[in-house]
């Protein structure tokens, strides 16, 4: 048995189960039905204990989440709450407080059953989610609103399967860098990720990129070329804004889907393809199926596991941090750049229709007039400094009104189904519960 659990009383499979706990590579703990932490193996202990944080003994709130009640009391999803009520796993992503400070962390929570069929304790394993920072970072993924973290937890729910995943959202909401998320989430991380702008290539291109040609094939072809599917094998094919993709080719993309196989253009042999889709588009999609401007077939074939990703205005308490993250981007030699709080205050009053591509223009412009490093409401676009006052919610955008028949199509598939309890509903679309509850009331479902 390991040092930590020497001194707990504790049924006797539970303390074989801790010492069980040791061999294993992840973070783990043992907790008791009232939220005490009885034991951790030693990946816990060095992720996430220091000598000076103490957490046998504690309630896992308090040294998670630093709460003086349980999550559920607290306004989040309580894993231990539950697993309880199905008498089995629960899992959910909870931003925890650690020793590097807060971090997006993936929680699994098991029940411990005895004979009776009664809880005598949970194991619960730990996977801090790397793909996205909780802080301030200098790359990729930032964020810690709940629509934020919704979309993560999907990201981290469908990366290690095999589904084609579809990106919805309106422009500018990082859909490349949640594709990457996926693809470095997934067991294909050590292979290339590829990416495919499909409103960036003409049609008389579009077949030659994807698949390669062979020499000859074309005026022009003086060597073999290999396509972008090729260059994805064994790693992620992201086709970015796949509602661009000409009619003509959409068939060639459904074989390819479908088969796993393609052709250079100017070849008659067939290539094997190895890679995993991932799609996104800011387009309706299903209307455009109902318009006879996207294939059906293909619509079915890459949105099998669709994310919706919120837009900026829907994240407001994320701007502090992300406008922390993108003055921080300047690189090692640049000066570091702080702003205003009157100057931060103009950026949250704004709605950003353009998202965070709109914010992260907005700074860079504003860094070059920040000579002595400080941002301040002068230096940020005439449009931003009207006198802050309370604003009505945005109009949604055509962006957001096109896509609202997308998401309803999916809700009543899902809910006519009946195979998903509501929370892994929402997790699957990429939306808080709380909203999923209003749309399904809004469609006579809830």
């Amino acid at each position: 048995m390991p040092p930590n659990a020497a001194a707990i009383t504790s049924p006797p499979q539970v303390q074989a189960l801790v010492s069980y706990l040791e061999h294993e590579a992840q973070p783990m703990i043992v907790l008791d039905p009232a939220y005490n932490i009885l034991a951790a193996n030693t990946a816990y202990r060095r992720q996430f204990g220091t000598a000076d944080r103490p957490f046998l003994g504690q309630k896992c709130y308090r040294v998670s989440h630093h709460y003086d009640l349980p999550c559920d009391q607290a306004g989040e999803h309580c894993p231990m709450k539950r697993a309880f009520e199905l008498k089995g796993l629960d899992r959910v992503l909870h931003i925890h407080h650690t020793p590097r400070g807060p971090e997006h962390v993936d929680v699994e929570l098991r029940p411990i059953l005895d004979a009776d069929h009664q809880v005598v304790a949970y194991v619960e394993r730990l996977t801090t989610v790397k793909q996205a920072s909780a802080r301030a970072s200098q790359a990729g993924l930032v964020g810690r609103s709940p629509a934020f973290n919704t979309a993560l937890e999907a990201v981290q729910r469908v990366a290690r399967s095999r589904l084609p995943v579809l990106l919805l959202g309106e422009s500018g909401t990082g859909k490349e860098l949640f594709a990457s998320a996926v693809h470095e989430a997934s067991d294909r991380h050590d292979g290339p990720f590829v990416v495919v702008d499909c409103s960036g290539l003409p049609e008389t291109l579009f077949e030659s990129e994807l698949f390669g040609h062979e020499k000859g094939a074309f005026t022009g072809a003086q060597h073999r070329k290999p396509g972008l599917v090729e260059t994805a094998s064994g790693g992620t094919l992201f086709l970015d804004e796949i509602g661009d993709v000409p009619l003509a080719m959409q068939v060639k993309l459904l074989r390819l889907i479908e088969s796993g196989t393609f052709r250079r253009v100017g070849a008659t042999e067939t290539q094997q393809a190895d890679f995993r889709l991932v799609a996104a588009t800011h387009k309706p999609l299903q209307q455009m199926v109902a318009e006879g401007r996207f294939r059906q077939d293909l619509y079915y074939r890459i949105a099998a596991f669709p994310i919706f990703l919120p837009p900026l205005r829907e994240r407001a308490g994320d701007i502090p941090l992300l406008v922390d993250s993108f003055l921080q981007r300047g690189g090692k030699t640049a000066q570091r750049i702080v702003i205003q709080p009157a100057a931060m205050a103009r950026l949250q009053a704004h709605d950003w229709p353009g998202n965070i591509r709109e914010l992260r223009n907005v700074l860079e412009r504003a860094r070059l007039f920040a000579d002595d490093g400080i941002v301040r409401p002068e230096d940020l676009p005439e449009w931003l400094n009207a006198p802050l006052q309370a604003r009505p919610a945005p109009a949604a955008t055509a962006a957001t009104a096109a896509a609202a028949p997308d998401l309803d199509e999916q809700i009543r598939h899902l809910a006519a189904e009946g195979r998903l309890s509501r929370r892994d509903m929402a997790a699957r679309l990429g939306l808080s519960e709380r909203t999923l509850y209003r749309r399904l009331k809004a469609l006579d479902l809830g």
